[in-house]
This record gives structure tokens, C-alpha cells and sequence, in this order.
């Protein structure tokens, strides 16, 4: 198997079928590929839409959390049970291209360098005012800070390999630092322009405040963990 597919979803119901339907779309007949859509304990109807499109799309796999997890627990759910050694990640709202996920994933496979993430940007955001000013903000001072070079380290849409995520320190909201927490572990980061579509059906899960501190608190233990990383030079003695 080429590639897995891993949407994370809390209370999607209204966007998740059409969503695997384009992904499916997009894939059959150019990947080997699966999809596990991770339901982050939905209290809606998604479970039972989740059942129903397993019906229709063979290559679909569910995973449940009992519980509310968080975004970053989802997707780390659904690699870890991903059969396929690249993964591709999108979010469940619909925001996110499926076309735009082979133009990722064929730049990742083009390339020879170990532990590479390829990361969507956004550069025509389709959200309001608000959302994008406080994004653009978010952006300045996280590459400002982390130095990772990357400018929209948030998008959902990314493709790298299971082991290259697997290696990384685990925690809550640590998908928004992908870029840097790869570059951490000396992986190289390429981000590629990708289309990026209005909200067409459901709301969204998170505020402008209320990821606010909690985002400050983030970027400074990701700031930690980078001063802390020394790597060692190692030499073989015969």
C-alpha cells in the first residue's frame, strides 16, 4: 500500500461523506491507498454517517475515541494504525483540496531526503477577516520564534512518512508545529501553495480566543524542546 489517508473529525457530520467521496475521487486508479477517518468522539450523528460511508467505500477505515482527545491525538491515532508507509493528513471540514493531496505526495516521493514533511500553504485563505488576520499573526511569531521557516505550519493538509511522525515528541496540539518539530529531528520541510475552499456546511470547532494562550504555551515548549535537542555527531571506531 502506497499511501493512508488520515482525517481526524469531531461533529462533521455534514461534510464527511462528500469529503471521502472526492478523496476517493481523486486516488482510485493512481495510488494503492486507504483512508481512516478518526472520530474524536463525536456527539452528532458522524458515527452513524461514518457506518454508512463504509458501505459505499471499501478502502474506508473508522477509528472512535470514547472521548474528546483533541485534534493532535486523532491524527496520531490514525497513523499509528495506518498500513501504509506514507501518510497523507486533511482536515474533516472540507476546506481542505483532495486534488492537492497527489501534488503533495508526488513531491514527497520525488524526493531522495530522509524524514521530509511537505506541507500545505494557504496562500488565499477562505475564511473571514478575523480568522485570517489572527492566523497571519500566529504565523509571524511562531516562524519568528521557531525559525522553521514555514508559513502556514497550520494547514492540515501534509504528507510525510509514518516513521518520520512516529519519531517526534507527542502532544496535545503538536500538529501545528509539524514543521518545526521535523526540522528537530533534522527532516527537511518544502511547503507547496494549495487551494483552499470556503466552509460549506458545519461550523467551526475552534475560537480565535480560545486557542490563543493555550497556542502561546505551545510555542514556547516547542521553543524548549528545540533548545534542548543536541544532537550527537557519531564516528564508527575500527
Amino acid at each position: 500500500m502506497e499511501l493512508t489517508v488520515v482525517i481526524p473529525v469531531f461533529n462533521e457530520v455534514e461534510s464527511i461523506t462528500l469529503l471521502i467521496g472526492e478523496i476517493c475521487a481523486q486516488l482510485d486508479g493512481r495510488l494503492d491507498y486507504e483512508i481512516i477517518v478518526v472520530d474524536d468522539g463525536s456527539t452528532d450523528s458522524t458515527p452513524g454517517v461514518l457506518q454508512t460511508c463504509r458501505q459505499a467505500y471499501p478502502r474506508l477505515r473508522i477509528l472512535r475515541h470514547r472521548a474528546c482527545c483533541g485534534q493532535s491525538a486523532a491524527i496520531g491515532s490514525g497513523i499509528k494504525a495506518a498500513a501504509a508507509t506514507r501518510i497523507a493528513t486533511l482536515d474533516g471540514d472540507g476546506q481542505n483540496d483532495p486534488a492537492d493531496i497527489l501534488i503533495l505526495y508526488e513531491v514527497l516521493d520525488k524526493s531522495s531526503s530522509p524524514g521530509m514533511l511537505v506541507t500545505g500553504y494557504r496562500k488565499q485563505r477562505q475564511d473571514g477577516w478575523l480568522k485570517r488576520y489572527s492566523s497571519r499573526i500566529a504565523n509571524l511569531v511562531r516562524a519568528w520564534t521557531l525559525g522553521d521557516a514555514t508559513p502556514d505550519s497550520a494547514c492540515g493538509l501534509k504528507v510525510f512518512s509514518r516513521d518520520t511522525f512516529l519519531a517526534l515528541p507527542q502532544f496535545d496540539h503538536m500538529h501545528r508545529f509539524l514543521p518545526a518539530l521535523v526540522q528537530r529531528q533534522g527532516g527537511e520541510v518544502i511547503s507547496v501553495e494549495v487551494t483552499h475552499r470556503p466552509r460549506a456546511r458545519g461550523i467551526s470547532k475552534y475560537g480565535i480566543h480560545d486557542r490563543l494562550w493555550v497556542g502561546i504555551i505551545d510555542l514556547l515548549g516547542v521553543r524548549w524542546l528545540q533548545r534542548r535537542n543536541r544532537p550527537p555527531v557519531i564516528s564508527e571506531i575500527e
